[in-house]
């Protein structure tokens, strides 16, 4: 299994090392079109190789992904939290029901015993 893994990651960094080849050229990225960035006097250009930007574009869907599931699943947490707080309390509630019972077990046969004697 580890073997198919590791193949399956080697595959995966030639497919990236070709692509970044393949698209190195450089790309101008600017903040606002042209027109819209006279107007509002924000005009920010970088330069980047291509394959950076396709890189840094799945880098930031994985990110935005992880984030909204992470705040999705937030009443699925809520609810295992309550739960086990809820399992904690009623195991120790057991735990003192099971100390009262034998103790009083152990008041009846000592009773028992006596009774036999006397």
């Amino acid at each position: 299994m580890r073997f198919i893994r590791y193949l399956v990651l080697a595959a995966l960094a030639v497919c990236l090392v070709t692509l970044a080849l393949a698209n190195a050229k450089l790309v101008t990225l600017n903040l606002l079109p042209e027109p819209l960035a006279q107007a509002t006097g924000l005009s920010f250009a970088v330069e980047l190789p291509l394959f950076a930007v396709i890189f840094l574009g799945i880098l930031a869907g994985l990110l935005m992904g992880f984030v909204w599931e992470w705040l999705r699943e937030h009443k699925h947490r809520a609810e295992a939290s309550r739960r086990r707080s809820e399992v904690k309390k009623l195991e120790s509630e057991l735990k003192r029901v099971k100390g009262v019972s034998e103790s009083a077990d152990k008041g009846d046969e000592v009773l028992a015993l006596l009774e036999k004697a006397g």
